[in-house]
């Protein structure tokens, strides 16, 4: 049994982790009937998204360790197939589909902001379930964050035209990047340079690392309760998305593992590769979708119904994946962890 508070703590942690899955389920199926029970309160639980989503970016970054930063730079094979499939193939897919996706404005803009940013929160967590490298998935993420903040407008541009493109605002962006990657990991560098020279440092570290599932609860409560009211009165016209959003994440496997491979990696990198390719950032573009202008608030109901629609896709790709790449008995030349 445990026997200090900083065992019980990594106890509690452990036991959350274990069932993080089932926790993240029902944390939406609750958020959707906050949703639909108290509608009016959406307005005020939307404010808290921001928040709640920067602090756990925080802690997230607070389990990268600035001097892996650069060691994932130098994994160059990993890093460049991580890069390839989420900046390269995902958008020329985005790409393929868009002439194809329904007519409405707000229903296009709102598939292409979540399709075309890669997820750095929950995919983490799913890669790790199937086997996947998750610790260097893990140190890929601040250079993922970066560059979709950076290329998101550009692909906008490219697919949209400029004209369309001009309706999304430079403002959102800027601010989505400071809150929701500068402050947060600047405040983990901050953490872990008191953690690594004072003992209470070490602690505050400790009990905030176990927040991580409590937190990821706590975001998708908030995104659902604020934003499944939209999805109910517009559900036809969201409706019409879901098959596109499962198209991607059928499409999506067979095109990392061809990644992988084409970079030599190892199964569990392929296996990190393909969840990292098929899981989209829904809840970092979610504030800007909902900072668009007037007209176009179904945007963001289209980026939380990928959301929905991801969950139950990762809970098949746990199952999945390792069956489509299994652990050969010498995983030949790339084996670091």
């Amino acid at each position: 049994m445990p026997s200090g508070p900083g065992d019980r703590v990594s106890s509690v942690a452990a036991d959350l982790e274990r069932h993080q899955v089932v926790l993240y389920v029902a944390s939406i199926g609750a958020g959707a009937v906050v949703g639909l029970v108290i509608p009016g309160g959406a307005t005020v639980l939307e404010h808290g998204i921001n928040p709640a989503l920067a602090a756990l970016l925080y802690v997230t970054f607070l389990q990268v360790p600035a001097r892996t930063l650069v060691a994932a730079a130098r994994d160059g094979r990993f890093m460049a197939a991580v890069l390839t499939v989420n900046f390269v193939v995902a958008p020329l897919v985005v790409a393929a589909m868009f002439g194809f996706l329904p007519s409405d404005q707000a229903v296009r803009i709102g598939v292409l902001l979540v399709l075309l940013c890669p997820c750095v929160d929950y995919v983490i967590v799913f890669s790790g379930l199937a086997g996947g490298d998750n610790h260097r998935l893990l140190a890929a993420t601040p250079a993922l964050l970066l560059l979709q903040m950076a290329l998101l407008p550009l692909f906008l541009v490219l697919i949209l035209g400029s004209e369309l493109a001009d309706i999304v605002e430079v403002g959102p962006f800027v601010e989505a990047f400071v809150v929701l990657i500068v402050i947060p990991l600047s405040l983990a560098w901050l953490t872990q340079w008191w953690s690594a020279r004072h003992p209470a440092g070490q602690r505050f570290s400790l009990r905030v690392s176990t927040t991580m599932v409590p937190l990821m609860m706590l975001v998708l409560t908030l995104v659902l309760a604020s934003q499944f009211p939209k999805v109910d009165d517009s559900l036809s016209e969201v409706a019409a998305v879901v098959p596109f959003y499962v198209l991607f994440l059928a499409i999506m496997p067979v095109l990392g593992i061809g990644v992988g491979r084409m970079f030599g990696l190892a199964a569990p990198a392929r296996r990190a590769v393909v969840f990292s390719g098929a899981t989209r950032n829904s809840l970092v573009v979610l504030p800007l979708a909902l900072a668009l202008p007037a007209g176009l608030e179904l945007a963001a109901a289209v980026v939380v119904t990928q959301t929905l629609v991801e969950v139950i896709g990762m809970v098949v790709y746990v199952r999945l994946v390792p069956r489509l790449l299994p652990m050969p008995s010498d995983t030949g030349p790339d084996t670091r962890r």
